[in-house]
């Protein structure tokens, strides 16, 4: 029997190491996680590296180790960062599986747009995890934390600042319907909302996602936004979403929303983002990326606005792991 060799670049827990295994007996498992953090060190940011890898990290054994493992791998199980240059390394290899959702993560690689099968792990991730820090962030603008929390910054409170609003029956847009968008809608519709959407793929006279009144495909975006006092941006980065949320598109949104990140910086025009903020024709932001989150801090504009909520992209980090 032929041997399929699979290596986990990546740290994996006994129980997924069991899961692979038990796929089929050809099955050679090879896991190394964290060799490659030194390469990794020497190529990345800085900020990046202190963010992701272990701290004190530096990789195991020599190059040419670490050559042999790609050189014999058919297939790599990726995680957050990697080696920029896998495909250069891995001749054998035919299937590249990155665990994060995003294929955007690819586009610094010799993987993007090469020769081998990659898939992501989107839908299959921590979902839930998304889908209720959606759901947090639109009461937290919809009670007016934010304002509560600069209160407390300034030891007074500003009984005039707040504008609390009732959640149900307002109407929120998922942009981009996947994995993580279903969630979020499930769970807004759970609390009173009507939710809208798109996605890429919308078959007429289908039967709607649970929580949905609404579904359209991406051209029609513009349709639902004078009606949405809370837009989540859940759809992956390309360029046909790069700078999608742009200064027509806030400026087609009802006075007062709130537009709500979990996809990628990218998707945002952060400079008409600040506009539409300075104007107040929108309440606030809640932001899980940002535009450069790999390379450094926000934007300052941003990071110092109180009505913008900043998170460092762990809306899917739970206490229960990957569902």
């Amino acid at each position: 029997m032929t041997s399929l060799n699979i290596l986990s670049i990546q740290r994996l827990s006994d129980a997924e190491r069991a899961m692979i295994e038990a796929v089929d007996k050809s099955v050679n498992l090879t896991v190394a996680g964290g060799w490659f953090d030194g390469e990794i060190r020497e190529t990345w940011s800085e900020f990046a590296s202190n963010r992701y890898l272990t701290s004190g990290s530096h990789g195991e054994g020599t190059r040419a180790e670490r050559d042999a493992l790609l050189g014999d791998a058919d297939i790599i199980i990726g995680g957050w960062p990697f080696p920029y240059d896998l495909r250069a390394r891995s001749p054998k290899l035919k299937w590249f599986h990155q665990q994060p959702a995003g294929a955007s993560n690819l586009l610094k690689s010799d993987l993007w747009g090469g020769d081998v099968i990659v898939t992501t792990s989107r839908g299959h991730g921590n979902t839930l995890g998304i889908g209720e820090y959606v759901l947090a962030s639109v009461f937290h603008f919809a009670k007016g934390f934010n304002v509560a929390a600069q209160d407390r910054a300034n030891g007074a409170f500003d009984y005039r600042g707040y504008r609390p609003v009732v959640v149900a029956g307002k109407t929120i847009c998922v942009v981009g319907a996947g994995g993580i968008g279903l969630d979020v809608g499930r769970m807004c519709a759970a609390a009173g909302m009507r939710v809208v959407g798109t996605r890429r793929t919308v078959v007429d006279g289908a039967p709607l996602p649970e929580g949905f009144s609404e579904l359209k495909r991406p051209e029609h975006l513009h349709d639902f936004l004078p009606e949405s006092d809370f837009v989540a941006v859940c759809c992956q980065w390309t360029p046909e979403t790069e700078k999608l949320m742009n200064a027509d598109a806030f400026k087609a949104m009802k006075p007062g929303g709130v537009v709500i990140n979990v996809a990628r910086g990218e998707i945002i025009d952060e400079d008409a983002l600040v506009d539409a903020l300075a104007s107040k024709h929108l309440r606030g932001a809640a932001l899980d990326v940002y535009i450069g989150e790999f390379e450094g801090p926000p934007d300052s504009r941003l990071w110092e606005d109180p009505r913008v909520l900043i998170t460092p992209h762990n809306s899917g980090a739970t206490d229960i792991g990957n569902r």
